[in-house]
């Protein structure tokens, strides 16, 4: 299949500059924000057949999120598009510099599918709000979530403006193929190799939101019965595939055993009777069985129950585990939740440099200076403490990996700037032209720029 005739015609379209004034921009999320709103009935029902995401866990994680960041945008999109005047050094007077912020061209945005929505349409915003026209490329893996989006978009913005592009992999690969001016992926480490091996052969620059084992900290000192309350619900929200999810979890032993009854109370409170029916389940059969496969041969002090025929599995908590085991191999992207013991800190800090950098960290702890020892001495995407996910639950900070995690980071502010090219311009003045650095030299003009430039 050939792309080259839909990015030519997004080319042509931003290039004749329909995109680029404030006004414009505006107007592009005002209609983004309405049409959430009126498209949100069919969201919730497709997300309810892709996935048995209940209405309540699809706004708080994907509508509500994309709608906070369009009124962010909406409320500082022209302070943001403002040149911003910088200091002239004294050798270039008379002058004036500033800092011109300009859209980069044609955006690919392509997306998975665990927050099909959420991880969609919020880089959207920021393609929009910079300027840009934008392709957009949502997972196979969720057919009626990607439907509602193509029918959204395609009934508010011309294809020349935004477009998407249904289809799996054989549509990956072709859109690859082109020449964006930017690509924003959002998935696996090895994808995102993928993608970053296809941009390089047109230089095309890149943001890549990737993953990795988040881990979490308990020491000695946390609140144990909120510690396990939080950390459930985020293995809990989107059945534990998510990417920020908590992936394996280092306790301190003296307080192991109050946790794992902690964690099953809470379980016993979020689903009062054992009902797990309003549960998102596991995206399809092929990461049913692989979860199912990280449990054989594993210690379960909680949970562990499957159904197959709802793709339903059980929040579990995995005792004893080793750091070879295969669950400790791979991100789990599900509902399942290795424990390892330590003793010292210093054993978590130790394990976790000699890994690959996480997406995430999360440290549950009462002592400032267990704060202070993992941050001081743990490179992480981002994180929190005493609390996991919801630091990517923000338009004011930005949200990204580093490593192996992905590069480049997005919402809020971080949204415009990721999708918009930053001109260093300066205006010389034409009144007064400084003979110095003009031939022929002289040991005059050499102590005379010796004297500014130092």
């Amino acid at each position: 299949m050939d792309f080259s005739e839909l990015i030519q015609g997004q080319r042509e379209y931003f290039m004749s500059g329909k995109t680029r004034s404030y006004e414009a921009r505006r107007q592009s999320l005002l209609t983004l924000q309405k049409a959430l709103k009126v498209y949100e009935p069919l969201i919730f029902e497709a997300m309810k057949a892709d996935m048995n995401k209940a209405e309540l866990e699809t706004y708080m994680s994907e509508v509500g999120m994309v709608l906070e960041e369009l009124s962010f945008h909406l409320k500082h999109l022209k302070a943001w598009m403002r040149p911003r005047t910088v200091s002239t050094p004294l050798a270039q007077f008379p002058a004036r510099s500033f800092i011109s912020p300009e859209p980069y061209g044609v955006a690919l945005i392509m997306s998975p599918w665990n927050y099909p929505v959420q991880l969609c349409l919020s880089p959207l915003v920021g393609a929009i709000s910079g300027g840009n026209c934008a392709v957009v490329k949502p997972s196979i893996y969720t057919p009626k979530t990607s439907a509602a989006i193509a029918k959204m978009l395609g009934e508010c913005f011309p294809k020349e403006f935004i477009a998407v592009v249904e289809g799996g992999r054989a549509e990956n690969g072709a859109l690859l193929e082109q020449p964006f001016d930017y690509i924003f992926f959002t998935g696996s480490v090895a994808v995102g190799k993928v993608v970053m091996a296809a941009a390089s052969k047109h230089l095309t620059p890149v943001t890549l939101e990737l993953g990795g084992k988040s881990p979490v900290i308990i020491d000695s000192s946390a609140n144990i019965k909120l510690a396990a309350r939080r950390i459930a619900f985020g293995k809990v929200i989107n059945a534990g595939q998510t990417c920020v999810a908590p992936d394996y979890l280092m306790i301190h032993e003296s307080v192991k055993a109050s946790f794992i009854q902690e964690y099953a109370n809470a379980i016993d409170e979020f689903f009062p009777n054992g009902d797990m029916s309003d549960m998102t389940h596991i995206i399809n059969d092929k990461h049913f069985y692989r979860l199912l496969g990280l449990l054989e041969g594993e210690k379960l002090a909680l949970g562990g129950k499957s159904d197959a025929s709802t793709r339903l599995i059980e929040p579990t908590l995995v005792d004893e585990v080793g750091f070879d085991s295969p669950i400790m191999q791979e991100e789990i992207f599900g509902p399942l939740l290795p424990m390892l013991t330590f003793k010292e800190l210093s054993e978590c800090v130790a394990f976790i440099r000699s890994r690959p950098k996480p997406l995430a960290l999360y440290l549950f702890t009462e002592s400032r200076d267990a704060e202070r020892a993992v941050l001081d001495s743990c490179s992480f995407g981002g994180g929190c403490i005493n609390d996991n996910i919801i630091h990517l639950a923000t338009s004011h900070m930005p949200f990204g990996g580093v490593g192996n995690s992905g590069m480049g980071s997005y919402h809020g502010k971080q949204s415009f700037v990721t999708f918009t090219h930053y001109r260093s311009i300066v205006k010389k003045s034409n009144l007064v032209d400084l003979p110095l650095r003009y031939h022929p030299y002289t040991d005059k003009g050499f102590s005379i720029i010796r004297k500014f430039m130092k």
